[in-house]
C-alpha cells in the first residue's frame, strides 16, 4: 500500500494516519491536547521509521511536526555563542574539493604556517573584553604530515605535533583570558583527546557524512584520507568514550542522497545514544566557492536544507540542540526556526567566519530581532551545553570546572552581567528592561507558550503546582521572565493591595562561634575557620541587655536572636537568654532561634522537640525564623551543610512549632549548589507545611551571597544567582505559594536598595526589618549596610507609589508610641562584643550532638538527580 506523503510521518512516528491526518489539518496546530501529547510523547524513531522518513516530500509537514518537537525540549529559546574565531593554520594535508579555509605555505607565505600564542592571545583579550565566553580554534587536519614549513614551524615552537600545540594554546586562552577553548582539531586518537580535554570543556568534529562513496574518486572527499566516515566515526566514538561534550553535524549538497542523510544522522545518534555525549548537531548547507573543484556545483535549496532540518529534529527528538549557521542563510532565519533549529551556533562580534568568509556574522542586535519576529528569544549560551556544564564533574576536567562554574546560572546558561547579591553592581539593564514592560503591563500574553499560561492560570487559582510546572517557571527568560513577574505582581495587588510593610527589629547574634561546618557560612568561627573574617565572640548577658533596652528605646517591636552553635551551649542556655531579654525588656516581642538550635537544644537537655518547644514558649518565645533551612532537599544540603539537620527534621521542628502555637518564618538560601528542581521541590515542601498548619507568616528568598563564602572560595560553588533567578524566585514563590502564605519579604541587605524596589514589582508585599546590627550577611562580603531607619524604607516604598506600614511580627500595625519612638530614634551606641572564652553566657562544655544529611529522596516523579 502506497502512502500519501504525509501519512508516512505518522506511521513513522506510530500515530493512527487519519488521526495525524486530521490533527495536522493542513499543517496546521494540533486542535487536541490528547493528539498532541500522542505525537510528542512518541518513543524516538526507530531506524526503519527514520530511513522511512526520506521518502516524505512534504517539507511543511515535517517542519510543523519539528517545531512541535523543539518547542518541548526549548521552549521559546534560540541560543547562540559569543565567541572569537581563531584560525590556528590553515595548513591542511586534506584536500576537500569544496574548502576554501585550506592553503599551501606559498600562498600562507613564509613564517605564517601558525598563528603565534602572541596573535591568538591579542585576540582572545580582545574577544573577552567585548563579552564572548568562548574561543574558537579551528585549523587544518595534521598538516605536519604533508608540509615541511609546518613541522618546521612546530619544531621553531618547541612542538611535535600540531595538536600539542593546540594544547598549548587552549591551555594559554583560558588561563591569560578566561575564555572557554572549543577546538575543532580533526580526528584524533585516545590519548590526543585526553590531552586536549585538559585545556578545553567542548570540541567539535563534523561527521559532513557518512557515505564512503564521497570519499571516492570524481567525489568531494577523494584524496582526503580524515574525510573517511569510519575514521571520523571513531574519533567521535572515543570522544564519547572519554566523557567529552562533542559537537557534530552534516554537510548538506555535496552529493549526498536523503538517504544518506539520514544514515548520516542515524550513525551520529547510535552514538549519542551509547555514550550521551554530542551536545549539537549542525546542518550546514553548502556554499559553492570561487576558486574550488566544486565551484559551479548546485547549493542545495532551501526547501531542502528546511527538509533537512526537520527530518533531524524528528530522528533525534525535543532534547538535541539543532544548530543552523545564520551567516550561511540570510533573509531566511525565520523559516529555520520553523523547521525546528533552536541554535545558531557560534557568532562573534569581532572576527569573520573564516571558513565561509564570504559570509559575514548578522549584528547581534540583527539576530536578535529576526529570531523575535520569529517568535523566540535569543539567548547566550556557552560553548558546552547547559546539560553538560551542570554535570561538570563527569563532563570536565578538574582543572576547568571552577571558572565553569562560575560562569553558568542554575539551568547551566551563562551570567550575562555582573551582578552579585549583596554587591553594589548596576542592576543588569536587560532584566531591569523586561521588567519594565511587565510593570506597564505591555507583555502580549499571546506570544507567550500555552503550556506556562496554563501554568500562571492555575497559580492564579491556588492550586497546588507540580514540580516540573515550578521548574518551567524558573527558567522563564525575556517576555516569558516579564510574563511571570507580571502575573505575580497582579497577585501581590490582588492580595496586599499597594501596601509595602516592615518591622523595627534588632537583629542580636549572641555568638558567632559555631563548632558546624556550613560550606556556605562565612559568619561562624571556630578553631578550623578557614581565612574568615572577624575574631570569634560570645556576647555577654549585660550586653544583651543592654542592646534589647536600646532596641526598645529606638522603636523596635522586635528582637531577633540568632547565632552560632557554639559548644558550649545547651538547651538551658537558649532558656538563660530568653530570660535576659524579657527581663530587660518586657513588652518585647522575641523571634529567636532556628530549627537547628532548637533540635540542638532538646537533645542536648534530652527533651522531646515538642515539650522543649512549649518550655521556649512559656519561658517568652513568640516566634521563630524559618532559617537554616538553606534548600530543603539532602541532595543539596549533603554539599553545603552535612552535619547540619536534615530536610526531615528541619519540617519536623516547624510543624511542630505550629502545632504548639509558634509562628514561624519560611526561608530559602539559593545560587550556590541547587538547580532549579531543587527550588521546586523546597516550594512545594513549604506549601506542603502551610497546608497542614497555617504557621507561616512569610517567605523570605535569601540569595547566597558568596564573596567570602568557603565552598566559593574552594571553587565549588556558583557564583550566586543572577538578578532574573532572583527576581523569579521572589515571582515564582507569590504564584506556587499563593492561597496559602500571603507575604513574600525581600532583603533589603542583600539586594540593595534598587534590587528591592524591582522586587516589589515582581510580588513581593515586604522589606523585612530595619536590622539595627546585621551581620551575617555583611560577614559573607554584602556591601548594603547593617541598619536603615524606618524613615530610609519608607522613603523607598514611596518611591514607587506604595504606601508603607510598620508592623509587627505577625502581621499587625505597630502600636503608634512604638512607631513615634522609631521615627525618633538616637544613634546607636557601638556594640560591645566579648572575645573572653569563658566570659560569655556559654558556660558548660556539652557532648557535641551532631547531625548526618540523609540519603538523598527520589524526586516527586521518582528519579533521582543531583546537583553542582
Amino acid at each position: 500500500m502506497t502512502w500519501p506523503p504525509t501519512r508516512n510521518i505518522w506511521r513513522a512516528w506510530g500515530v493512527d494516519e487519519t488521526a495525524g491526518e486530521c490533527a495536522m489539518n493542513d499543517r496546521a496546530p494540533f486542535a487536541a491536547d490528547e493528539l498532541r501529547h500522542s505525537w510528542l510523547a512518541a518513543q524516538p524513531l526507530d531506524r526503519t521509521a527514520a530511513l522511512a522518513l526520506a521518502e516524505v516530500s512534504d517539507t511543511a509537514a515535517l517542519m510543523s511536526a519539528a517545531a512541535h518537537l523543539r518547542d518541548q525540549g526549548f521552549r521559546d529559546l534560540v541560543t547562540y555563542s559569543r565567541k572569537v574565531f581563531l584560525p590556528l593554520t590553515k595548513l591542511c594535508r586534506d584536500v576537500c574539493h569544496y574548502c576554501t579555509f585550506a592553503s599551501t605555505p606559498r600562498e600562507l607565505g613564509l613564517g605564517n604556517a601558525y598563528m603565534s600564542l602572541d596573535e591568538v592571545l591579542a585576540s582572545a583579550r580582545q574577544a573577552a573584553a567585548m563579552g564572548c565566553k568562548e574561543a574558537l580554534l579551528t585549523l587544518g587536519e595534521r598538516p605536519e604530515l604533508r608540509y615541511r614549513a609546518a613541522r618546521d614551524a612546530l619544531a621553531q615552537m618547541g612542538f611535535a605535533t600540531t595538536l600539542e600545540y593546540v594544547a598549548h594554546v587552549a591551555g594559554e586562552i583560558f588561563r591569560q583570558t578566561g575564555l572557554l577553548p572549543h577546538v575543532n582539531p580533526g580526528c584524533m586518537d585516545a590519548a590526543e583527546l585526553a590531552m586536549l580535554r585538559k585545556v578545553s570543556p567542548s570540541m567539535g568534529l563534523m561527521l559532513e557524512s557518512a557515505s564512503p562513496r564521497l570519499c571516492e574518486k570524481g567525489m568531494p572527499h577523494y584524496g582526503s584520507p580524515d574525510k573517511v566516515p569510519a575514521r571520523r566515526l571513531e574519533t567521535l566514538r572515543l570522544a564519547g568514550e572519554a566523557k567529552i561534550p562533542f559537537t557534530s553535524g552534516i554537510l548538506i549538497g555535496i552529493g549526498e542522497t536523503r538517504l544518506e542523510r539520514i544514515e548520516s544522522l542515524l550513525a551520529l545518534r547510535e552514538l549519542h545514544q551509547r555514550y550521551g555525549h554530542i551536545q549539537e548537531i549542525i546542518v550546514q548547507n553548502f556554499r559553492a566557492k570561487p576558486d574550488t573543484l566544486m565551484a559551479e556545483a548546485p547549493e542545495p535549496d532551501l526547501d531542502e536544507l528546511l527538509w533537512t532540518i526537520a527530518v533531524a529534529r524528528l530522528i533525534f527528538g525535543p532534547q538535541m540542540s539543532i544548530q543552523v549557521p545564520p551567516n550561511l542563510n540570510p533573509g531566511v532565519l525565520a523559516q529555520l526556526v520553523a523547521a525546528g533549529i533552536n541554535d545558531w551556533g557560534g557568532v562573534s562580534p569581532l572576527t569573520p567566519d573564516f571558513v565561509n568568509p564570504e559570509a559575514p556574522w548578522p549584528h547581534l542586535d540583527q539576530l536578535s530581532d529576526e529570531t523575535a519576529a520569529a517568535g523566540k528569544y535569543l539567548q547566550e549560551r556557552l560553548t558546552i551545553y547547559p546539560q553538560y556544564a551542570l554535570d561538570s564533574a563527569q563532563w570536565v576536567d578538574a582543572g576547568l570546572r571552577t571558572a565553569l562554574l562560575q560562569l553558568i546560572d542554575g539551568e547551566g546558561l551563562p551570567r550575562t552581567d555582573d551582578w552579585v547579591a549583596g554587591q553594589t553592581q548596576p542592576i543588569p539593564a536587560e532584566e531591569r528592561r523586561w521588567l519594565q514592560m511587565s510593570v506597564d503591563g505591555a507583555v502580549d500574553e499571546n506570544r507567550i507558550a500555552a503550556d506556562l499560561r496554563r501554568i500562571v492560570a492555575r497559580a492564579a487559582a491556588a492550586e497546588e503546582l507540580t514540580e516540573a510546572e515550578i521548574v518551567r517557571l524558573f527558567r522563564a527568560r525575556g517576555p516569558e521572565f516579564a510574563y511571570v513577574c507580571q502575573a505575580a505582581d497582579r497577585l501581590r495587588r490582588q492580595v496586599n493591595q499597594d501596601v509595602v510593610s516592615y518591622v523595627v527589629t534588632r537583629n542580636i547574634n549572641y555568638t558567632n562561634v559555631c563548632y558546624f561546618k556550613c560550606q556556605f557560612c562565612a559568619f561562624s568561627k571556630g578553631k578550623l575557620s578557614e581565612n574568615l573574617r572577624g575574631q570569634p565572640y560570645d556576647l555577654e548577658e549585660a550586653e544583651i541587655a543592654r542592646r534589647c533596652n536600646e532596641a526598645w528605646a529606638r522603636g523596635a517591636t522586635e528582637v531577633c536572636l540568632q547565632g552560632g552553635i557554639h559548644p558550649d551551649y545547651t538547651g538551658q542556655t537558649y532558656f538563660d537568654i530568653l530570660g535576659i531579654v524579657r527581663q530587660a525588656t518586657p513588652g518585647m516581642h522575641i523571634h529567636a532561634y532556628s530549627p537547628l538550635e532548637v533540635w540542638q537544644g532538646a537533645l542536648t537537655l534530652e527533651m522531646p522537640i515538642e515539650d522543649y518547644l512549649r518550655e521556649l514558649k512559656a519561658r517568652g518565645l513568640g516566634t521563630l525564623p524559618g532559617t537554616a533551612a538553606e534548600v530543603l532537599d539532602d541532595e543539596v544540603r549533603a554539599v553545603l551543610c552535612p552535619d547540619k539537620i536534615n530536610t526531615r527534621q528541619w519540617m519536623q521542628v516547624i510543624e511542630t512549632a505550629h502545632v504548639v502555637g509558634l509562628k514561624t518564618t519560611a526561608t530559602i538560601m539559593f545560587g550556590h549548589v541547587d538547580r532549579y528542581h531543587h527550588w521546586a521541590r523546597h516550594l512545594r515542601r513549604v506549601r506542603d507545611i502551610q497546608v497542614g498548619t497555617r504557621g507561616f507568616t512569610e517567605f523570605v528568598p535569601l540569595p547566597f551571597v558568596p564573596m567570602e563564602a568557603p565552598l566559593y572560595l574552594k571553587g565549588r560553588a556558583r557564583k550566586g544567582p543572577t538578578f532574573r533567578e532572583v527576581l523569579l524566585m521572589h515571582a515564582v514563590a507569590r504564584l506556587a505559594l499563593h492561597g496559602q502564605i500571603d507575604n513574600i519579604q525581600t532583603s533589603w541587605v542583600k539586594m540593595g536598595d534598587e534590587g528591592v524596589a524591582l522586587a516589589l514589582n515582581a510580588g513581593c508585599n515586604d522589606l523585612g526589618g530595619t536590622l539595627m546590627n546585621e551581620t551575617i550577611t555583611r560577614s559573607a562580603g554584602a556591601a548594603h549596610g547593617e541598619g536603615k531607619s524606618p524613615q530610609e524604607l519608607e522613603a523607598l516604598i514611596q518611591r514607587l507609589g506604595r504606601q508603607p506600614r510598620c508592623r509587627t511580627t505577625t502581621y499587625d500595625d505597630a502600636p503608634c508610641e512604638r512607631q513615634q519612638a522609631a521615627r525618633a530614634a538616637p544613634p546607636l551606641a557601638p556594640v560591645v562584643n566579648n572575645f573572653e572564652p569563658k566570659r560569655g553566657i556559654g558556660k558548660q562544655r556539652h557532648r557535641l550532638v551532631r547531625f548526618a544529611v540523609e540519603t538523598p529522596a527520589a524526586t516527586d516523579d521518582g528519579a533521582a538527580s543531583g546537583c553542582n
